[in-house]
């Protein structure tokens, strides 16, 4: 789930095939969003908070902060260092966090 709207037939087709996985297969879904920003990737606030509860109900969640591996990997191409496009003086690494229900 990134930053482009789905149609609406799109983000029915996603929830349908969610709502029959659910509890009965696993699910992986990646996203650089925050739930609370899902709504306006799927254009509907009950779609997406149906879609979101079924998601999260017996999930565990890897939340990835610091800087995009592929954007450091660009800059690492181009010869550019992070801090100087971020401006930032310290290295950030990839911190994983586990959250269970």
């Amino acid at each position: 789930v990134g930053f482009i709207p789905f149609s609406n037939r799109a983000a029915e087709m996603l929830f349908t095939v969610i709502s029959n996985s659910y509890e009965r297969q696993s699910v992986i879904i990646t996203s650089n969003l925050n739930f609370g920003d899902w709504n306006r990737i799927f254009g509907d606030d009950r779609l997406t908070a149906a879609l979101i509860d079924r998601l999260i109900h017996h999930s565990h969640i890897l939340a990835f902060e610091g800087p995009s591996y592929r954007f450091k990997q660009a800059l690492a191409n181009r010869g550019t260092n992070t801090k100087e496009v971020l401006g930032t003086s310290s290295t950030s690494t990839h911190e994983e966090q586990t959250y269970d229900r």
